[in-house]
């Protein structure tokens, strides 16, 4: 299997798709959320990440817990590590892994966990998964978790992925846990591909009983690594049957979905719920609709950390949101 060769640019999805659960005038309606006001403020090689026009300065003011308040919750995103790339894009994917290694632990802050959100391999070969999981151990935290990409599941629907990163999770690999007052749910969407990204029935349900004891007011966090919005269907950055979880989402207060996939920063609300696109540590891909497809991209070598990066999450309970900062590389 070679990248993206599940996502066929030249098949539009044409009528209703039921197996999934969304018709094709709900895939229009979810893919009009593409597009949204971002504003991404960058301040000493930071980037940090809120809605335009927020109400309230709570991002703000949960972004400096990042670096001051220790009883706040820190945690950091890495994401598409794609470990075992050989290409122009990047001819050392380890070296610049490595390099989104030793940023966390500079951070000035000792995060309370690390998720690396899919991708971690880029052929799901057994030494590849021993290789990231190796890196990971210098990780200057108490807890590292992971979620698989399509890049961990080839060829064998993600069995190598679970042996090495899936003690304890359910189903293919999903998963909740609860730290410092917020729920967290890793989501497993890349196992079914067809066009989108996918959950499935037994998943869905896991999230209906895994939410039903909660109260509206528990902060949720979803992580995943397809978008569960529809960044660009086109390219299969999307969940095809999202919108399923998404409903029983709606009915708390403060909802953060964090994604990979996609190799750059982009954020988008909708509601209660915010999603954010997080960047690699490998190598770019165009933004959405300029190239005939989502391929690795050769940018100038002294550009190539510009389009790499890690990201930081903090949140101060009583804060209606969480504050997301992503860091660049260079």
């Amino acid at each position: 299997m070679t990248a993206y060769d599940a996502y066929d640019p030249s098949r539009e999805p044409d009528g209703p798709a039921a197996e999934h659960g969304m018709t094709r005038r709900q895939l229009m309606r979810h893919a009009g959320w593409f597009g949204g006001a971002v504003v991404l403020t960058v301040a000493s090689g930071e980037v940090i990440s809120h809605i335009a026009d927020s109400r309230g300065t709570d991002a703000e003011a949960a972004a400096a817990t990042t670096t001051a308040d220790t009883g706040a919750l820190r945690f950091v995103q890495v994401s598409d590590s794609h470990i075992g790339f050989q290409g122009p894009a990047n001819t050392d994917v380890a070296g610049s892994f490595t390099e989104a290694v030793n940023q966390v632990n500079s951070l000035g802050f000792r995060p309370d966990f690390v998720m690396h959100s899919g991708d971690l391999t880029h052929l799901s070969t057994a030494g590849q998964f021993d290789q990231v999981k190796q890196m990971m151990s210098g990780l200057k935290t108490d807890r590292v978790f992971t979620v698989p990409g399509e890049h961990d599941s080839v060829g064998d629907a993600g069995r190598a992925y679970r042996r090495t990163f899936g003690t304890g999770t359910l189903g293919d690999g999903w998963y909740s846990f609860d730290t410092h007052g917020v729920h967290f749910i890793a989501l497993v969407n890349t196992l079914s591909l067809e066009k989108l990204g996918h959950l499935g029935n037994a998943q869905i349900d896991f999230v209906r009983k895994d939410l039903a004891g909660l109260s509206s007011d528990t902060p949720v966090v979803v992580f995943s690594h397809i978008p569960l919005f529809a960044m660009y269907p086109k390219w299969g950055w999307s969940t095809d049957d999202a919108l399923k979880v998404i409903a029983l989402l709606r009915r708390f207060s403060s909802v953060t979905c964090l994604n990979g996939h996609v190799h750059q920063l982009f954020t988008k609300t909708e509601g209660n719920i915010t999603f954010h696109s997080a960047t690699t540590t490998a190598y770019p891909l165009p933004k959405p609709g300029r190239a005939p497809a989502p391929t690795p991209q050769v940018v100038p070598a002294r550009q190539l950390k510009d389009a790499l990066g890690i990201r930081s999450v903090g949140y101060r309970q009583g804060d209606r949101e969480l504050a997301v900062k992503d860091q660049r590389l260079a």
